[in-house]
């Protein structure tokens, strides 16, 4: 079968390999879908914490169930994707039902190697199916996982001012949820292409170019009160930094975008808020399911989000591209 390895940054090297052998407790699937995040972006420009190369990159997967041990629920034949956080199960967060922060946690294609292969071997526990979903939608469960997770940490309620600072693939799936769950959303970036695409594509009521008179359209936006939740989907530290300043009284902070840096803010203006700060990580199998249930039920639709479409014989050409944002690039989307 064939692979393709991200060798060192900027470097990917197509391979032949041997298809994997069923084990116990496994399942071997056929990759259909590839979603190209983030994560994946910067692990070629080698710039992702906690990433060591070479490295089978992709993690957003979709796929097909061709060969698979005992159980109840997957059978072969299924169409499935993948929760790709592997947890210990026994950890002091396994054991508080957060396997999404585990101690010892493994993700697939970035701490050990993942999707971008014909086929792969999977724990059967990571395996999700919902009938009558397309493989796009499957492969794009994963990152709206996270943004459905992100909102469920800032516990986001109806009427709420949401300001989602970062307007990429994450950032875009954290403003659907918090959308759905009743808010009004503020979109907040440095790019006018993705602002303009919030706007007339996704219908974003609200959005602001990150920058000096950011804080004044935030002020008008919410009548001076600011924002009941911000939430970082950039990763950037000076991104990161900047957003407290949004917080209203009384607010909540919560920090999905990872950066390798420390973060820096005043205490009195934090404190005089009561704020609260708080990560998201990865996501859960509830997440996986609330986001695979907004798919079915039509409340939520990938056909707007996925702009970019390619072989996997065209990702080693095609990726560099991505990391430009004059490609205009919001999800690009790999077939087998």
């Amino acid at each position: 079968m064939k692979i393709l390895s991200c060798k060192t940054p900027g470097e990917f090297e197509y391979q032949e390999s041997t298809i994997p052998q069923l084990s116990e407790g496994r399942a071997i699937v056929k990759i259909k879908k590839i979603g190209i995040c983030g994560t994946d972006l910067h692990a070629f420009e080698g710039t992702q914490p906690f990433f060591s190369y070479p490295r089978i990159l992709g993690h957003e997967l979709a796929g097909e169930v061709i060969e698979i041990g005992d159980n109840e629920e997957i059978l072969k034949g299924d169409l499935v994707t993948v929760i790709p956080y592997f947890n210990c199960g026994t950890c002091v967060a396994c054991r508080n039902g957060k396997p999404n922060c585990c101690q010892k946690i493994s993700v697939f294609g970035v701490h050990e190697d993942g999707g971008m292969r014909e086929y792969v071997s999977l724990p059967i526990a990571s395996l999700v199916k919902k009938e009558g979903l397309s493989l796009e939608q499957l492969a794009m469960a994963e990152p709206f996982a996270i943004g459905a997770h992100g909102v469920r940490r800032a516990g986001v309620k109806p009427g709420q001012f949401v300001l989602v600072i970062g307007a990429g693939p994450i950032g875009l799936g954290v403003m659907e949820f918090a959308r759905i769950a009743g808010a009004t959303v503020i979109a907040m970036d440095i790019n006018a292409k993705r602002l303009e695409f919030c706007k007339e594509v996704w219908k974003i009521p609200h959005v602001v170019k990150a920058g000096k008179t950011a804080n004044e359209a935030i002020q008008e936006i919410t009548n001076g009160d600011f924002c009941d939740v911000v939430i970082d989907a950039t990763g950037s530290l000076a991104a990161i930094n900047q957003g407290f300043q949004y917080i209203a009284h009384g607010g909540t902070y919560v920090l999905v975008g990872l950066q390798k840096g420390e973060i820096a803010f005043s205490h009195p203006e934090f404190h005089k808020r009561e704020a609260t700060l708080m990560s998201s990580r990865n996501a859960t199998r509830a997440d996986f399911m609330q986001v695979l249930d907004a798919m079915a039920s039509g409340q939520l639709s990938v056909d707007n989000y996925i702009t970019h479409r390619v072989s996997f014989d065209q990702v080693k050409e095609d990726f560099p591209s991505w990391l430009d944002p004059e490609t205009g690039v919001i999800k690009a989307m790999v077939e087998m």
